[in-house]
């Protein structure tokens, strides 16, 4: 008798089920042992980000199976929204996708169709050959591999946030995803995502999604500004990436003995025997 196989929840069932936001890191240092530190953590969810690390197929393969042991649900973001490139992320067995850069309601229905099969979409038939189909060993998996998926399209542009409503509104996205630092470039604030005009942006996003009962989340590496989106609601938060932790952490470390010596004395300072 064939092996039979039932894929884990989906990022937007786990966004159903949960009364808190769930809390999110990045992995983009593109080592499988650094995700599995970062899925092993605690965490809720774990973005597996290929649009800004060195991450390509096989390497975005390895990544979900170090988090494979692990309750944190992956979310690979590809680099864009490309058919093929949507297919062959979906045939590596990834469930929950994060399409980036998404301006429009038509760009988003192209997204949705690309994760669907005809005659609801223009996915490519190749689940025997897959490990999104466990070759097989999921049960009827062409008839529902539309349930096994999980689309968020992010919201980062001043485009996108004025055709918000209608992007909303495409029958098959189950989140919408804000990027703040791409949001106050496209409003002229590159680098300064806490500008008074980029934040109002943001609300307005969370505002529609919540009037649309559609599940939002917000990138916020500054705690205060993720805690103030989950006290207004938001349904999920990126907190920080693998790859700045290590990097203000280093940073951290070596500071402490630039200016102090091992003993704690000030450096320069040595006690005389």
């Amino acid at each position: 008798m064939p092996a039979s196989i039932t894929l884990p929840p989906t990022f937007r069932e786990h966004l159903d089920a949960s009364p808190d936001a769930l809390i999110g890191l990045w992995s983009c240092a593109g080592s499988q042992i650094i995700t599995e530190i970062v899925a092993s953590s605690g965490c809720d969810w774990v973005l597996v980000d290929t649009e800004h690390s060195p991450l390509g197929l096989e390497s975005t393969l390895a990544q979900l199976y170090a988090m494979s042991a692990y309750a944190a649900t992956p979310v690979v973001r590809v680099p864009y929204g490309d058919t093929v490139v949507i297919k062959q992320v979906l045939d590596l067995g990834a469930q929950n996708l994060l399409v980036p850069m998404v301006d429009s309601a038509e760009q988003a229905q192209r997204i949705v169709e690309a994760t669907r099969y005809p005659s609801a979409g223009v996915r490519g038939v190749g689940a025997a050959l897959a490990r999104s189909s466990r070759w097989n060993r999921v049960g009827e998996y062409l008839a529902n591999a539309g349930d096994t998926i999980s689309l968020t399209v992010q919201i980062e542009s001043v485009r996108a946030v004025e055709a918000i409503d209608e992007i909303l509104a495409v029958d098959g996205i189950d989140a919408v995803f804000i990027g703040p630092a791409d949001l106050a470039a496209s409003a002229g604030h590159l680098g300064n995502p806490a500008d008074a005009e980029v934040q109002r942006l943001v609300e307005h996003v969370i505002e529609r999604a919540q009037d649309a009962g559609m599940p939002v989340g917000v990138n916020a590496f500054v705690p205060a500004d993720a805690q103030r989106y989950i006290d207004m609601g938001v349904d999920f938060v990126a907190v920080g990436a693998d790859v700045a932790l290590l990097a203000r952490s280093t940073e951290a470390v070596v500071q402490q003995f630039r200016s102090h010596d091992a003993t704690g004395s000030p450096a320069g300072e040595r006690a005389s025997y």
